[in-house]
């Protein structure tokens, strides 16, 4: 059987909704005083209907720094995208210039462990929230994910008991629940093998949950 999504800890009950924003037209100075002012690392670039068409980061920015003996790479630009790209950025004046579009992004009703796994394989500091219409309603930062994971023991436990084994229609009374700084120990009978193993492999993907020893166990 498998599990209800509603029972896991999703982007949105992280994510920032109160989002720092510039607009395409938005100057490159101005949006460098904005991640220096505001100590963010990046910025979100959205239209009038808070549509997202990119996002603008210090490394964007950054180009604009290189000293000239790297700028001067003549015709590379033309043979390499990533040349290109760069030589657009260094030449940018405005967010819509220097931004990386399109962008990584995520939806709210998107697990946490998903963006963990994006922002790693895209080497990512954080990730726009967008809704069905590709409109920005949030962001989520690793640090979002790191307080997420510190996480009370007392709380995991009540995810898993309230949450998990009801959601996998298993009765609380009939498991054993220790959490010890984030590492669980499971006990107590299960219906089958593979709802035991099911159970394991949910545990160790709730955000706090440093390891589980699983004792479960079931018929046959």
């Amino acid at each position: 059987m498998l599990p209800n999504k509603e029972a896991e800890m999703k982007v949105e009950d992280v994510m920032t909704r109160d989002v720092i924003t510039v607009r395409p037209e938005t100057s490159l100075k101005e949006v460098a005083s904005i991640l220096a002012g505001k100590g963010i690392s990046g910025v979100p670039v959205v239209n009038e209907a808070s549509g997202l068409v990119g996002v603008v980061s210090e490394g964007d920015i950054l180009f604009k720094e290189r000293p000239p003996s790297s700028r001067r790479r003549p015709l590379a630009w033309l043979l390499d995208p990533y040349e290109m790209e760069g030589q657009l950025k260094l030449e940018a004046r405005t967010a819509e210039e220097a931004m990386t579009s399109p962008a990584k992004t995520i939806a709210p009703d998107r697990v946490v462990g998903a963006a963990a796994a994006m922002m790693v394989e895209a080497g990512v500091n954080r990730l726009p929230v967008v809704d069905a219409d590709g409109r920005l309603v949030g962001i989520v930062t690793r640090a979002d994910l790191v307080r997420a994971f510190i996480r009370p023991d007392e709380a995991i436990e009540r995810e898993i008991k309230q949450d998990l084994l009801q959601t996998l229609w298993i009765d609380p009374a009939h498991v054993s629940i220790a959490v010890q700084n984030g590492d669980v120990r499971l006990g107590g009978k299960v219906d089958t093998r593979d709802q035991a193993e099911l159970v394991t492999r949910l545990v160790q993907s709730i955000p706090g949950v440093v390891s589980v020893d699983s004792q479960l166990t079931a018929p046959g």
